[in-house]
Order: C-alpha cells, then structure tokens, then sequence
C-alpha cells in the first residue's frame, strides 16, 4: 500500500507511516529546535517538489533548443525571468503584492466603484519600526475609510487561534496576530490576510475553504497566484467593505455575525461556481456544434466525389489530390467557424 494517499477534495497530500534514513536529513533536523522541524519539513518538500518540476522544464529546452534556435533562446531567458520571480515571490513576497495591487485597482474599475489599492512599500505605519500592511484600500478615495491587506507568501504561517497560542513560546507572527497588527499599523478599522494555496500552512487550509471570517480578527483569504487566480480576494474584499460601510459603533454578538458572514461567503463562492460549470458547458457545447459543422461539410464533400465516382468509374489523379487536401471543404468552413466564434466571444471576452 503507498504511503501517500491524495485528499482530491481538500487537495491535500496525506502521507502516512513514513520513515527515512538519511544522514544528511537526520543531521539537518536534529539540529532544528523542535518547534521548526514540522516547518521545515514542508518547505523542504515543496522545494523538492519544484525542483523536480524545473528539471523537467529545463530537459525539455535542452531537446527542442537546437530546434528552434534563437526563439528558443528568447523563451528560456523568459522562462528563467519567471522562475526567479517565481523563488522570490514565494520566499520573500516580492511581486506579489505588485500583482494584488494590480488585480485589485482592475477589479474596482470593473466594478464601477471609486476604491483605490495602494502599495505602501518601505513607508512605516502608526507602530515604531513597522511596515505591516502591505496594501491599503481607500474606500470611496475616502482615506479615512480603509481596508488593509498583507500578503504572505514568504513562508509558512500558522492560523494562530488564541485559545491554543502558548505565550511562553518564542513569539512568531500568526494570521491572527498579522491581522491585528495590519489594522493597529495602518489604522484600519477592517484587514484581510492573503495566502498563496501552493505555501499555506495546513493548520490555515484545513481550517479556511478559499475564503473565511475570523470573529473580531479578519478575513483570510486563499488565492492561486501562478495561475493569477485571485477570484477569492474578490469575494473577501467586498465582503469586508460591506462590513465597513454598513458597520453600526456599537456591540454587537460576533458569533452570530460570524455565522451570517460564513453563509454569505459559502453562497458567493458556489454561485462562482456554477457560474464557471455553466461557461464551461457552454465552451463545450460549442465544441461539438463546431465538430458537427465539420463532420456535415466532410459528409457534403465526400458525397459529391462518391457520385462523381458512381458517374465516372474513377477519379483523376487530380481528383483524388483534391480529395486529400479537402481545401474545399476547408475554405467553406472558415464562414461558419467565424460565426462560431462570434458566438463564443461574450462568454471568452475576446
């Protein structure tokens, strides 16, 4: 039986009863203080696991290189700009916030509303010697009304609930923790801290489903950003500026308003859902209108040829090139292709 077991729903990698014995490793974690072993354990897979993945990107290169000559060279200096970002923005959230930043101002003026994300860079908050907060949202332009995100993408970052935080122990940031300190540092009456899903710590996944509250902290939001899937930032955004537009000064029971924020998040994000199921279905059924389009064309040629065939007792030599290449049947097909994808255009946004 293997010793790793793939959670398909949770997307989780369970491995069970494994031991290795390696030198190297036994000295490396030995001396680790207790506390990192588990942290560094993941980071050293999911390094591993990358460069795996960058070995067999590169031996595919090395094969086509003399194929393609200079073009491949310009692709390979693109794909090694990428890769760097790539090491960089995972160990220490450079570009990250660039990109968030970006997603963010797109969205608003999708959107209609007059928000705008600011990076805030080296500038230092309320809080000596501190820069947490990496992004600040002006709601309305209003600068008064903020909503402040951090991104973490850097390393591994425990959930931090604080009724299983030991204080005793060496202080290490938490969601929790950066949540508040991004509110108290940047003067922001709402935070919301965001995760990559390729380095989120489990103790955050198995607790977060993509978006979620936490009762008088924040939100946590978990996004895709290789893939530049930052659709959950959207949904915890505007469920945050809701709350900060809508917010009454006075106290209010926080596990009921918990339970309402969590139903709201777990509807937005299966209606996104079905959205995509219903776009999907839509690309598909276009798919088979166009193969059938071909299939009546292919049947129309090949008709007319079997009759000239039936008529003749042959076919030409010239006939039977014709019949090979189909560029007849080809060039009546570029009408009704077009006008497929004319059709295909609202739900693609070409």
């Amino acid at each position: 039986m293997s010793v790793i077991k793939l959670n398909q729903k949770t997307k989780l990698v369970e491995v069970k009863d494994f031991q290795i014995t390696n030198d190297v490793v036994f000295n490396y974690f030995n001396k680790l203080p207790q506390e990192e072993r588990e942290e560094s354990l993941i980071r050293a897979i999911y390094i591993g696991v990358l460069a795996l993945v960058e070995d067999r990107l590169s031996a595919f290169f090395a094969r086509t290189e003399s194929e393609l000559g200079t073009k491949m060279e310009s692709l390979k200096m693109i794909f090694e700009m990428k890769k760097e970002l790539f090491y960089r923005t995972t160990e220490k959230g450079f570009g990250a916030e660039e990109d968030i930043a970006s997603y963010l101002n797109e969205f608003f003026e999708q959107k209609g509303i007059r928000d705008r994300a600011v990076l805030t860079g080296t500038m230092k908050g309320k809080l000596p010697r501190n820069k947490t907060g990496d992004i600040v949202c002006e709601v309305n332009g209003d600068k008064e009304q903020k909503i402040v995100l951090e991104i973490k993408f850097d390393k591994s970052m425990k959930l931090g609930e604080i009724d299983t935080k030991d204080i005793f122990t060496q202080r290490r940031d938490t969601a929790w923790s950066q949540l508040w300190e991004a509110n108290a540092n940047r003067e922001s009456k709402i935070s919301l801290i965001v995760f990559d899903e390729t380095v989120v710590d489990n103790s955050i996944s198995k607790v977060i489903d993509h978006v979620g509250y936490v009762a008088g902290v924040g939100f946590v939001v978990i996004v895709n950003s290789q893939k530049r899937d930052f659709s959950n930032l959207s949904i915890g955004y505007m469920l945050a500026r809701d709350i900060l537009l809508n917010a009454k000064d006075f106290e209010f029971d926080h596990q009921q308003f918990t339970i309402l924020v969590n139903r709201l998040i777990k509807i937005v994000k299966d209606t996104l859902n079905i959205k995509t199921l219903i776009e999907k279905n839509i690309e598909n059924n276009y798919e088979i209108l166009e193969q059938l389009n071909k299939n009546l064309l292919l049947t129309e040629f090949t008709r007319d040829y079997l009759i000239k065939f039936l008529q003749d007792g042959h076919l030409s030599q010239k006939d039977l090139l014709d019949f090979y290449f189909a560029d007849e049947a080809k060039e009546r097909y570029k009408d009704i292709e077009k006008d497929i994808k004319n059709l295909l255009k609202p739900i693609k946004g070409n």
